[in-house]
């Protein structure tokens, strides 16, 4: 499973998607996600990853927070 399959799983927790609604440059304004649900992403992510993603201003897309992920998965090992 991909990272970005991943979140998208985490994403389907609490928001309804269609199959192939989801892309990288799907934007967390477009998914209706308030700064809240964007921070239960994050630590629904943390969780999934075993990571600590600090909130950040830049993370506005899906794809912002995969290619995150996979730099903190990558510092890890």
């Amino acid at each position: 499973m991909t990272t970005f399959e991943r979140v998208e799983a985490q994403l389907k927790e609490f928001k309804d998607l269609n199959p192939g609604e989801l892309t990288m440059e799907t934007t967390f304004a477009q998914l209706e996600l308030d700064s809240l649900d964007t921070v239960d992403l994050l630590m629904a992510c943390e969780e999934e990853f075993g990571i600590t993603i600090e909130p950040d201003e830049n993370l506005k897309t899906v794809g912002d927070v995969v290619e995150r992920i996979d730099s903190l998965v990558a510092q890890k090992q």
